[in-house]
């Protein structure tokens, strides 16, 4: 976490070295600062060239210290790139790889600036609810111009140095190939005694009738922007570069900048980053545990969820084979992954010669002696112990030693599951989520005697399906299900009490989610929790369940797939449109139970439904299921499309306070079916304290 500092000749050269992207943490941006002051007092010494150690120039603040007070101690990032910018000698930014963030901004602080192409330029804050706080909305626009900068900015995505070439921003793109350091000195060299100094800050925007466009701006980000209000702050302070001086524009970035930082949700979009990373982090796994190799691979079950599994693994170049009992199953099942494919080359996201690649890599088969020699193979059939049993006997049979057996069992006991081979060492649980090649959430079930090596693995596999791994505990319905099991129950029990379908879907969609419980039900396929309320009145008949659900499913209406759930569909489409029918049963019902129907206002909607997985999710945090509050924020943010300005369940629940939540719940439990609302002990401790669950 340095900067080295050498002398070429006449020229010094300063590396960052801070891996694995040459984060400006603190003990950085203090030696970058030495190091620039060192030069510039050393009289053999010219000019300076400024460059990264490793695979970037710079990604940009150190995410280790974000939210501490290092991020704020000087010199700070502003400290730096005034030092640079005020040197007397000529620094030259040498850009390789990444440049992004503060990275980039302290190479606008250079006097120039020279990369090799493939570098990836960008200014990202505006996916943490931020914008760029070091200058960048000033001085970007002063050399790529109002209307490119302003799009860089608002949308953060990053943009390779070749295809910026010509542009004030770089002095010089080098062919591929070239030493990037040599070339830099041989440039400082030629510019050493150049004077005045050029700097971005004394350039001007220039834009014909930039206030018509900037409005323009405004209306279309602000139609774009959702919840988030940082789009549109970085509209107004990329403004600012052509309507105020540089160091007016510069303070109002800044304080734009720290208003942004205390929003609700920037707070969000920065707890979901360092929870994501946080994720792949297991205390008893080290970072450099053995992985198996995983070279090829093998799903049983060629239905919806095991067609969308296999074409991950062709997405990451994996050949898979898909293992089905009859051929019409397996015909059926590899012509629905041709369409997916199909489909998404219309859709303009995948080139046609791609897809013939990637369905090139799937193969089917009705034996299992064909998938025997696999690295890996994903269980994916019915939702049935029995079923699996049958399955794992015989892929202990056949499988090759050191293969892993994964099963994508939603809610069953991955020991009993491991346990029906001579080899539980080597059963994992690998929970997609539909559709499985859409979904971003992977939920990594650990049984009891998974090997690390085989967590290891799964977790790095899941890195290169480009999924979000998320370790779970066994337990009923592991972390998202269970949870959302109690969502269920609340959502039901409302309708006993008076609210409809359409009302509880529209108020927790105002709150933020994708989808609301009962649209959900619907494309899930509602004989889905058919199945395991009937499972849980066996096992758990103390449970008590709304009977509506069941009753929906007497009739038939299963949902998006039977035309009818809890709403109507029509042919060909997938809107939902609210049915008497159903709205009529439901009143019934009430009826029958001998409930009075009431009005409930959505408040009491969300804070039920939110509340109901807050307190799940605290019962399983104490029970070790997930090893931290953020991860089960991540299983609920990329797997059921709870609303990411908040920043998962736990998350929000701190945000509200511990005990406002827990006051809500003992509430809740003075009412109808209040049993459902037993406070978990580790909320009531921690709203106790004062404490939250992140930390």
């Amino acid at each position: 976490m340095s900067a080295d500092y050498t002398v070429q000749g006449s020229v010094a050269v300063v590396t960052l070295n801070n891996p694995p992207v040459n984060g400006l943490g603190l003990a950085t941006r203090s030696a970058a600062v030495d190091a620039i002051r060192r030069a510039e007092s050393d009289d053999a010494v010219k000019a300076i060239v400024l460059t990264g150690a490793g695979k970037a120039f710079s990604g940009g603040a150190d995410i280790r210290e974000f939210n501490s007070p290092k991020a704020l101690t000087e010199p700070t990032l502003h400290t730096l790139i005034r030092v640079v910018e005020d040197c007397s000698k000529p620094v030259v930014a040498a850009i390789h790889t990444v440049c992004m963030g503060g990275g980039l901004e302290l190479a606008l602080g250079c006097n120039y600036r020279v990369a090799l192409p493939g570098a990836q330029i960008a200014l990202p804050e505006v996916k943490l609810g931020l914008l760029p706080g070091a200058g960048g909305t000033q001085r970007l626009p002063r050399v790529l111009g109002l209307e490119m900068a302003l799009n860089m900015v608002v949308t953060g995505t990053p943009v390779l140095s070749e295809k910026l070439a010509g542009t004030a921003l770089f002095d010089e793109v080098f062919p591929p190939g070239t030493d990037l350091v040599a070339a830099a000195v041989a440039f400082a060299g030629r510019v050493a005694d150049v004077r005045p100094l050029p700097r971005v800050r004394d350039r001007q925007v220039g834009y014909p009738n930039p206030e018509g466009f900037l409005q323009a701006s405004r209306e279309q980000v602000k139609a774009m922007a959702g919840p988030f209000p940082a789009p549109l702050a970085c509209v107004e302070t990329v403004a600012a570069s052509c309507t105020m001086p540089f160091e007016d524009g510069l303070k109002f970035e800044r304080e734009r900048f720290l208003h942004l930082m205390q929003t609700p949700e920037s707070k969000a979009l920065r707890h979901a980053f360092m929870a994501e990373r946080a994720a792949s982090k297991v205390p008893d796994v080290p970072s450099d545990t053995p992985t198996r190799s995983i070279a090829s691979a093998a799903v049983v079950g060629a239905g919806t969820m095991g067609g969308g599994i296999a074409m991950n693994f062709a997405n990451a170049g994996i050949p898979v084979t898909i293992l089905e009992t009859t051929q019409e199953a397996l015909d059926k099942g590899m012509a629905t992954i041709r369409k997916n494919y199909e489909n998404t080359v219309k859709k303009g996201k995948l080139a046609p010669e791609k897809a013939e690649q990637r369905i090139g890599l799937v193969t089917g088969t009705l034996s299992y002696q064909d998938i025997a020699r696999a690295d890996i193979v994903v269980e994916a059939v019915f939702e049935d112990l029995q079923v699996k049993e049958s399955v794992f006997r015989q892929l202990d049979a056949v499988m090759k030693p050191g293969a892993i057996l994964a099963s994508n069992t939603s809610t069953l006991d991955l020991n009993r599951i491991a346990a029906f081979t001579g080899r539980p060492h080597d059963v994992i649980g690998l929970h997609f989520f539909s559709p499985a090649n859409v979904m971003k959430l992977l939920e990594i079930v650990r049984g009891g005697e998974t090997g690390k090596d085989v967590l290891a693995t799964a977790l790095a596999l899941a890195k290169k399906i480009r999924k979000t791994g998320v370790v779970s505990g066994v337990c009923d319905g592991f972390i998202g299900n269970r949870m959302l099991e109690q969502y269920l129950r609340q959502a039901y029990f409302l309708l006993d009490e008076g609210a409809l379908p359409q009302q509880v879907d529209a108020a927790i969609e105002r709150f933020g989610f994708a989808m609301g419980p009962f649209r959900m039900s619907d494309l899930a396929g509602n004989d889905v929790g058919w199945y395991i309320r009937k499972r849980r009145a066996v096992e758990s008949p103390h449970i008590a369940y709304s009977k509506t659900a069941d009753l929906l499913c007497e009739q038939g209406r299963f949902g998006q797939k039977t035309g009818a759930g809890w709403y109507d569909y029509r042919a060909g489409e997938r809107k939902a449109h609210p049915s008497q029918l159903v709205n009529d049963m439901i009143v019934q019902h009430s009826k029958d139970i001998g409930v009075e129907r009431r009005a409930i206002a959505d408040v009491e909607i969300v804070e039920r439904l939110v509340f109901a997985l807050v307190n799940e999710g605290a019962k399983i945090l104490e029970e070790g299921i997930a090893l931290r509050a953020s991860d089960i924020d991540m299983v609920y943010l990329t797997g059921y499309g709870f609303p990411l300005h908040r920043g998962g369940p736990m998350f929000y629940a701190d945000t509200v306070g511990l005990p406002k939540v827990l006051e809500a719940i003992r509430s809740y439990a003075r009412g109808r079916h209040g049993e459902a609302w037993t406070p978990a002990p580790l909320l009531e401790r921690l709203a106790a304290e004062g404490k939250g669950f992140n930390g």
